[in-house]
């Protein structure tokens, strides 16, 4: 079973991702901020990151930036699930270091297609 990490500042995101990622069958942790999330990635070493973009202090894409260039955490892949819609988010979101770019509101299919691609050993 996979463990997968989410980074988001809302509870009721949080929530909706945690009950559809635990009932496909992974086992999910959530934080609050990028900052605390950045330590939690370190030393929890998730299978995966599902990062929000727009958190107080840090934001998403520097905390994306921060864990795919470290030799600790550059494996994880990181999803990134945000309000921000441009073309010019998602290119600088991947050019970041995330594997994906999904825009809120998010449809639990692609979602779901989108870890499976990217851990189709875990669930």
């Amino acid at each position: 079973m996979a463990n997968i990490l989410i980074i988001d500042d809302s509870p009721t995101d949080v929530r909706v991702f945690t009950t559809l990622l635990e009932r496909a069958g992974y086992q999910v942790d959530s934080i609050g901020n990028a900052e605390d999330g950045i330590e939690r990635v370190r030393a929890a070493k998730p299978d995966l990151v599902i990062m929000d973009v727009i958190m107080p202090g840090m934001n998403g894409f520097q905390a994306t930036r921060t864990l795919t260039r470290d030799p600790i955490t550059s494996n994880i892949p990181i999803v990134m699930i945000t309000t921000k819609s441009m073309e010019t988010d998602r290119v600088w979101g991947l050019r970041q270091g995330a594997r994906a770019f999904i825009t809120k509101p998010v449809n639990e299919k692609d979602l779901l297609a989108c870890i499976n691609d990217l851990l189709p050993n875990a669930a």
